[in-house]
């Protein structure tokens, strides 16, 4: 039995020196076979056989021998598992919380760190990114456990609960959570709701008492999220809808609209549809008007009326002779 434990205790003490090892080749460009030696207290024959360790999980560690030569970390194709410190691990959370509001692959980096973020750091992590803010306010306040919940139901695919605003106050919303979107200086969750039968769009700055539960829920065809969530925040949500042929390529025409305020479709022939939905008919037709480019209306049928209307109204505007 002691024999054994003794195995184990070599096992670990080699795992420890390892990544002992890899910590040291992460802090500098090059070191020497003597000086790793030294630092870790083993001889250079056993630096090797931890290198070839070190390369068996993935790791491109690079040999080099004459002046200048040693170990170094060379570039790979496949990213292997980073080891980060307390410290490190604490200060890349932030910066990805504080990040989180300006697009999804800081949120999606920060669902895989807190996969393996240890217990003990996610108060630290709470604490620091509160006193990390945006001077331009180009970003909704939200809480970050908020986010950080969604996204977790979003990836262990669980059900999700929270209060939402409704005509008649505020309802309690059932989910399967599908994907986070971002838009601007706001998030978006698309899931489908459970009670409606049908996929939703909501505000994550609007919801309250989030939580995300232990039922599992298998995946059903869902449409593109940021196409959906985008149509529904540029149209679906507003009394009126209309559709525009533009003739204008369709690069020339998201550049002059917030993806926020319209959907642009690419029509070929230096032409484009222009989704965007309004309060007001003339205030979509005037939106369109300043574009710059020749148009058409497609839907809906009263807009052309409205376009007569317009028109005759900016002829006798005109200075009379």
């Amino acid at each position: 039995m002691s024999g054994t434990v003794g195995d184990m205790d070599d096992e670990r003490g080699t795992t420890e020196r390892v990544l002992t090892l890899l910590g040291l080749l992460q802090q500098r460009a090059v070191w020497t076979g003597p000086e790793l030696g030294e630092r870790l207290g083993v001889t250079p024959r056993t630096i090797r056989r931890d290198v070839e360790r070190l390369r068996a999980l993935g790791y491109p560690v690079q040999a080099s021998n004459g002046v200048g030569g040693g170990y170094q970390l060379g570039p790979g194709h496949d990213m292997p598992p980073l080891l980060l410190d307390d410290e490190e691990a604490i200060a890349t959370a932030v910066s990805l919380l504080a990040g989180a509001g300006s697009g999804e692959a800081a949120l999606r980096a920060l669902t895989k760190l807190d996969r393996v973020l240890p217990a003990r750091l996610r108060q630290e992590v709470r604490a620091l990114s509160g006193s990390v803010v945006a001077f331009d306010g180009s970003r909704a306040p939200i809480d970050p456990d908020v986010l950080m919940t969604l996204a977790r139901a979003c990836r262990d695919e669980v059900e999700a609960g929270f209060g939402y605003p409704s005509s008649s106050g505020s309802t309690q919303r059932r989910v399967e959570p599908y994907r986070l979107v971002a838009s601007g200086r706001r998030w978006y969750l698309l899931a489908y709701d459970l009670d409606r039968d049908d996929w939703r769009t909501f505000r994550v700055d609007r919801m309250t008492e989030v939580s995300a539960r232990s039922w599992r829920f298998r995946p059903r065809p869902a449409p593109d999220a940021a196409a959906y969530v985008q149509e529904n925040i540029a149209s679906r949500v507003y009394r009126h809808q209309a559709r525009f042929l533009v003739h204008a390529p369709a690069s020339v025409v998201r550049a002059q609209i917030p993806a926020s305020a319209a959907v642009v479709r690419d029509r070929g022939r230096s032409r484009c549809e222009v989704v965007s939905g309004a309060g007001d008919l003339d205030f979509l037709l005037m939106h369109v008007v300043v574009l710059g480019h020749a148009f058409e209306v497609i839907e809906p049928v009263e807009l052309g009326e409205r376009c007569r209307v317009l028109a005759e109204r900016l002829l006798g505007a005109l200075p009379r002779n």
